[in-house]
């Protein structure tokens, strides 16, 4: 099969993509979706390259990365207007004005997808024309869409018209209501109350959770040594509120390493200010994984009782001992105490902070284990496996 996996990326890494690499923006296509991948970021084409090792065809686009998307266009004759250069005002303030405006009164359930979008909910008029062009060119039988936000309904019908090719939604959190899903083939979540949602809408979903690409490891640098005694890696936010207070006790009895972004909507008394260490992406994100002696794990309070957050797989598929938070289906996906350790309340959190911390065999044998069990279970191809078993 011909498959194209839909994607967004979050602006903050697009602008530190750019500047990593001056002057990338007036590469070809080619170039800057290998520099994309290279970075290691998010699933990068952890799908793509595992269905390609299947047989198939496979490719990625990134539909709201401008650049990338001027390239293509330019590339194949079409007209497009020039996007800003990174880091001009144009670039930097990728939410307009009206969203942040109009995602501001409603409920926190919908600030971390305001934040995901990072622009508006729907591409525009010229996006949606080349997104569209692009299709048409690649001719897909499967587009597995895992942006929702960006490629709505709407226009997951147009590309529904372009070969009629089966088409795969993919989601962590229960998306907007009024929504036809119908025009989706398969719906799938990492989260249970996510695909009880889909279900209830009369759209067929099931669970796929998320992943680790063991290659990674082959690219990586040497594990450094593990400097930090506890890092977390992730965002913090009024949508993290248990997690702010995990973390802001973990910082008052231990040296804690936060990396990741949100720091400045906590207040100045919050001593996680002091622990910061700016934003890690891609490879630098792993790398800080594999510096820790202990890293923490704690889901988003939406989650509720489930796990299957990334940062389970990617800190067990680098062999970091993992201290995440308990929920009652962590046993399918780890065995607590033996693959990772888990913690039920603040108080437990601090207590096996201690105590691991104290015992550096028992710690290398659970992050052996939780690694050994990712890598044998938990990998972007096994999940391939799994979608394309759920696509017939």
């Amino acid at each position: 099969m011909r498959i194209l996996i839909l994607n967004a990326d979050y602006p903050r890494f697009l602008s530190w993509l750019y500047r990593r690499h001056p002057g990338l923006e007036n590469e070809p296509y080619a170039a800057q979706m290998a520099a994309r991948n290279a970075s290691l970021f998010g699933v990068a084409d952890f799908y793509s390259r595992n269905f390609a090792r299947l047989g198939h065809v496979a490719a990625d686009i990134h539909v709201n990365n401008p650049w990338m998307r001027a390239a293509w266009a330019r590339e194949h004759g079409l007209a497009v207007a020039e996007p800003s250069p990174p880091g001009a005002p144009a670039a930097r303030d990728a939410v307009p004005g009206w969203l942040k405006r109009a995602v501001a009164p409603f409920k926190p359930v919908l600030r971390p997808l305001a934040r995901k979008v990072g622009l508006s909910p729907r591409l525009d008029a010229e996006a949606e024309k080349i997104l569209l062009a692009q299709i048409e060119d690649f001719k897909p039988d499967l587009v597995l869409n895992q942006d929702l936000f960006h490629v709505d309904t709407r226009l997951a019908h147009r590309i529904k018209q372009i070969g009629r090719p089966i088409l795969i939604g993919q989601v962590g959190i229960s998306p907007s209501r009024g929504e036809d899903w119908s025009v989706y083939d398969l719906m799938i979540s990492q989260m249970a109350a996510v695909v009880d949602f889909f279900r209830q809408h009369k759209a067929r979903a099931e669970v796929v959770h998320l992943a680790f690409e063991p290659g990674i490891l082959d690219v990586l640098p040497p594990a450094p040594s593990q400097n930090f005694d506890v890092t977390f890696v992730g965002a913090v936010s009024a949508d993290h509120q248990l997690r702010v207070a995990q973390l802001e006790a973990v910082a008052r009895r231990h040296d804690l390493k936060l990396f990741g972004s949100g720091l400045q909507s906590l207040p100045a008394s919050s001593p996680l200010h002091r622990c910061y260490q700016g934003e890690v992406w891609g490879a630098e994100m792993y790398q800080a994984l594999r510096a820790s002696r202990i890293t923490l794990n704690s889901h988003i309070d939406m989650a509720g009782r489930e796990a299957g957050n990334a940062r389970l797989f990617e800190a067990t598929g680098v062999g970091a001992f993992l201290l995440t938070d308990f929920k009652d289906n962590l046993h399918t996906l780890f065995e607590p105490g033996r693959e990772v350790a888990a913690w039920r309340t603040v108080e437990d959190c601090l207590a096996q902070i201690d105590r691991y911390l104290a015992d550096e065999p028992a710690r290398a044998a659970i992050a052996a284990a939780g690694q050994a069990r990712t890598l044998a279970t938990h990998t972007f191809g096994e999940r391939v496996e799994a979608i394309l078993r759920l696509a017939n």
